[in-house]
């Protein structure tokens, strides 16, 4: 007999046999660590989608660029044709633009979104696919590996490791893993719009019933009852009829308007609710309406967007490069032009960044929505502000024999700067509102 106080070494679960592993997580009931999606159905509430159609395009419109920054060669951007044809065409069945829809959809319905990597022999990415799971499930190989088991809709399943998969999540609380599922909090808002359609669709249906009552005073077969009942119908509920609304019976039958009593929800009641859902997806009607102004929108993106894009930045730079790369100042960016829905006056106020260097003038043409130009990626800047290189150019070569010199020279510059300043404020004077 064994000793009571030993037990058995836990049996971790090979890649073998990872339908017997514990980490489970579930998107419509939490348990453990695994979780299931809600079969699609959330997806066809005109409501949530209109929730989330907003956040879905504007994260389809965030551009992937590969950002590479040292002190030797400064700053690169795209300088790996590889990784920039992976962000822009990531398979041969989806754009860059079609794959982040996609996976948008994913993590607003679940709070969980899947892309699988898929490697060459070298270990470099190659292509980049959506995993559209009804369910995952955490694996822990005898290594310590972690591994994703999936479950698909047509009922196959497939097991990759972490470390090739690109995990976006929201919601992140209780496991470890995996965003925790919408499905609960909204159950009950989406069984109160369902019963709400439900009513309207019923109470016009109801429409339809019977509205009067012929009761006759002696007995009829039940055809003649049929022909009487016609016409009373086609001579005063017609609109053809000459009776002008009004009706005259003999003592032979009675007529009896029977008022129907639908029960129709109130229409605050429906739209507080609505409002909730808007609510929980941290929107409005004016954003998904797209009635919204400037700073509505930006408020919407700081808030929505900008996180997204910020989780999808470092997630990609991690499972894309590794640490050696990362070190060396790769890393994977995504831009917004968050300007598009600016005003003309807030676009064409940022001619001064142009001035200054802060914007190329084909960033700034995109704001615009125009076409590039030749030589339009070069920084420029104003005259009045180069003098400022100048006079750090004059201040470090200057020693004890040209001090006179060097003096004099940024003398002249910064009086050379003065009437930049002047003509250009003189300029802008004169010039016609």
């Amino acid at each position: 007999m064994r000793p009571f106080w030993k037990r058995s070494p836990t049996e971790m679960t090979d890649r073998g046999n990872a339908g017997a592993g514990k980490n489970v997580i579930s998107m419509l009931t939490t348990t453990g660590e695994a979780y299931y999606s809600w079969n699609g159905k959330m997806y066809e509430s005109d409501i949530i989608r209109a929730c989330i159609r907003p956040k879905v395009k504007a994260i389809g419109k965030l551009v992937g660029k590969h950002i590479r920054e040292d002190k030797k060669t400064g700053l690169l951007v795209n300088p790996d044709a590889n990784i920039r044809f992976l962000l822009s065409e990531p398979n041969p069945y989806m754009t860059g633009q079609q794959m982040q829809e996609k996976v948008a959809n994913q993590l607003c319905l679940n709070n969980n979104a899947f892309i699988l990597i898929v490697r060459d022999e070298n270990g470099k990415a190659i292509q980049l696919y959506p995993v559209p799971c009804t369910m995952a499930q955490a694996i822990y190989r005898s290594s310590g590996e972690l591994y994703l088991k999936f479950w698909y809709a047509n009922g196959n399943t497939g097991t990759f490791p972490y470390t090739d998969l690109i995990h976006l999540r929201q919601d992140y609380n209780e496991s470890d893993l995996f965003g925790e599922s919408p499905a609960p909090a909204l159950t009950g808002m989406m069984n109160v719009i369902g019963t709400i359609d439900q009513g309207i669709v019923k109470a016009i249906k109801n429409s339809g019933v019977v509205r009067w009552l012929l009761t006759f005073n002696s007995n009829m077969r039940e055809e003649d009852i049929k022909a009487n009942v016609q016409k009373f119908v086609d001579n005063y509920l017609t609109v053809e009829t000459d009776s002008f609304g009004a009706a005259g019976v003999d003592a032979k039958a009675s007529v009896q308007r029977i008022e129907p009593k639908d029960y129709v929800p109130n229409a605050t009641q429906t739209d507080r609710t609505t409002e909730r859902i808007y609510s929980f997806f941290n929107t409005n009607k004016k954003i998904v309406q797209s009635d919204y102004t400037e700073d509505e929108w930006n408020a919407y993106y700081e808030s929505e967007i900008e996180p997204i894009a910020i989780q999808m930045q470092e997630t990609y730079s991690v499972k894309l490069f590794s640490r050696k790369e990362r070190g060396f100042g790769n890393r994977i960016v995504f831009e917004a032009n968050n300007l598009q829905c600016a005003s003309l006056t807030t676009k064409l106020a940022f001619q001064a960044m142009v001035d200054r260097g802060a914007m190329t003038p084909n960033e700034w043409r995109g704001t615009m929505n125009m076409a590039p130009v030749e030589g339009g990626d070069a920084p420029i800047r104003r005259l009045d502000t180069q003098v400022v290189d100048l006079i750090e150019t004059a201040l470090s070569n200057m020693n004890s024999s040209n001090c006179m010199a060097v003096a004099n020279i940024i003398q002249n510059l910064l009086k050379g700067g003065e009437r930049d300043e002047t003509q250009n404020r003189h300029q802008r004077e004169s010039d016609p509102e």
